[in-house]
C-alpha cells in the first residue's frame, strides 16, 4: 500500500475557498487520551519531559491517518496568574477597576514564552516532511475575558461598570497583539495557517448580546486577523454555538474559514447554503455520530455526505463538527477516515 505523503498546501486551499486536489481531513483537536486509546501507546507523561518524542508520536498519528496538518495552540490563559475562572466555579482575579490596574498584564508575555517556546521548537524539529501545524496562540478574546472575570460577572460588569468592561477588552486585545506578533514573526514556518478559537455562542444564541460582541470583541479579533494577513497568512475562526446572527459581521472582519458545527444547532448543509461562496468550511460530522455510531454506520454516512459536500463546496475540509474527544469511538473515527480515503480513491 502506498504510504500517505502529507501536503499542507492541500488543506491551505480550503482557506483560499477553492477545491483542494484531494479531500483534506481537519480536526480542531484530537485529545491525547484518544491517541493513546487508538495507538495503545502511553504519551501524556512525555509532553513535559521529552517534547520531541511526544510530538514525533503525535504527528505520526495524524500522518498515519492521512492528515496534511495537525493542530497546535500555545495556550494564553494557562499562564494567566490566578487562571481558571473560564472553567466555572470560581471568580476571576479582575472584579474591580483596582483589580484591573494592578493585574500583572506586563508579566504575561514572559510567562507565555517560557511555557511555550520549548514546545514550539520541538515541533519544528520533528514535523514530518510535507506536514505543518495550524493554530498559533490558544484561546480567544472573549475566552480570556471570561478567565479574568468569570462569565456571570462579566455579564454583570458590562452594566455596572461599562468603562471597565470596555477597557478590559482593549487591554486583552493589546496583549494578544503582542503575543501574536511574535508568534507570527518567529514561527510562521511551522504553521500553514493561523487559527483562533473563541466560543461566542451556545445552542440557541450568542453568549453575550450581539451588539456587545460586535462592539467589544470583534474589533480586537480583527487586530489579530490583520496581523495574520499582513504576514501573508490565512486565518480560521473556530467558534462553537449558534452565532448566525453575528456571522455577517465576523465575515466582514476578513476570516478565511470557519469551523465548529453541531447538528443540534443546524445541519452542515445550512452552513454550506449560507457561506459556501464567501469562506472555506471545515467539519460536517457531529461528534455524537462518531461517538455512538458503528464503524459501518459512520463509514456509510461520511461516504455519502462527504462525497456531496466535496462536490458542492468551493473550499471544504472534512472532519468532526467540533473535535475528537477522549470518549469518541475508535471504530467511529476509523469509519470516518476510511470513508475519506474511499472518496479520494473514487476521484483518481
Amino acid at each position: 500500500m502506498e504510504q500517505f505523503q502529507p501536503n499542507a498546501n492541500n488543506i491551505l486551499d480550503v482557506l483560499y475557498n477553492k477545491k483542494p486536489k484531494y479531500l483534506p481531513l481537519y480536526e480542531h483537536h484530537i485529545d491525547i487520551e484518544f491517541i493513546e486509546k487508538f495507538t495503545g501507546e502511553e504519551l501524556i507523561g512525555y509532553r513535559e519531559t521529552e517534547p520531541e518524542y511526544f510530538f514525533k508520536k503525535v504527528t505520526e498519528f495524524w500522518k498515519n491517518n492521512t492528515y496534511d496538518a495537525f493542530d497546535f495552540e500555545a495556550p494564553i490563559c494557562d499562564v494567566f496568574p490566578e487562571h481558571g475562572a473560564i472553567m466555572g466555579g470560581k471568580l476571576g482575579p479582575i472584579q474591580t477597576r483596582s483589580d484591573f490596574e494592578r493585574y500583572p498584564f506586563d508579566e504575561i508575555p514572559r510567562l507565555f514564552w517560557e511555557a511555550n517556546k520549548p514546545t514550539l521548537d520541538a515541533i519544528r524539529k520533528v514535523l514530518p516532511t510535507g506536514m505543518k501545524a495550524y493554530g498559533g496562540c490558544g484561546y480567544g478574546i472573549f475566552e480570556s475575558a471570561q478567565d479574568l472575570v468569570g462569565y456571570e460577572n462579566l455579564c454583570i460588569m458590562q452594566y455596572i461598570d461599562p468603562d471597565l468592561f470596555r477597557d478590559l477588552f482593549i487591554r486583552i486585545g493589546d496583549l494578544y497583539v503582542e503575543l501574536w506578533s511574535k508568534m507570527i514573526q518567529e514561527y510562521s514556518d511551522i504553521f500553514i495557517f493561523f487559527r483562533m478559537g473563541d466560543d461566542l455562542g451556545h445552542r440557541t444564541s450568542t453568549m453575550l448580546e450581539p451588539t456587545t460582541i460586535i462592539n467589544h470583541i470583534l474589533p480586537q479579533t480583527k487586530r489579530i486577523i490583520d496581523l495574520v494577513h499582513h504576514a501573508e497568512k490565512k486565518f480560521l475562526l473556530h467558534s462553537c454555538g449558534n452565532i448566525f446572527e453575528i456571522m455577517p459581521d465576523i465575515i466582514t472582519l476578513g476570516i478565511d474559514a470557519k469551523h465548529s458545527n453541531e447538528d443540534q444547532i443546524a445541519p452542515f448543509d445550512e452552513w454550506i447554503k449560507r457561506y459556501n461562496g464567501q469562506i472555506g468550511l471545515f467539519g460536517g460530522f457531529d461528534v455524537n455520530l462518531l461517538s455512538l455510531g458503528t464503524y459501518q454506520s459512520v463509514y456509510d454516512e461520511v461516504l455519502r455526505k462527504g462525497t456531496e459536500y466535496r462536490r458542492i463546496c468551493k473550499g471544504y475540509g472534512l472532519g468532526s463538527g467540533n473535535s475528537i474527544a477522549s470518549y469518541v469511538s475508535v471504530d467511529g473515527f476509523r469509519g470516518m477516515i476510511d470513508a475519506v480515503k474511499q472518496i479520494r480513491r473514487k476521484e483518481k
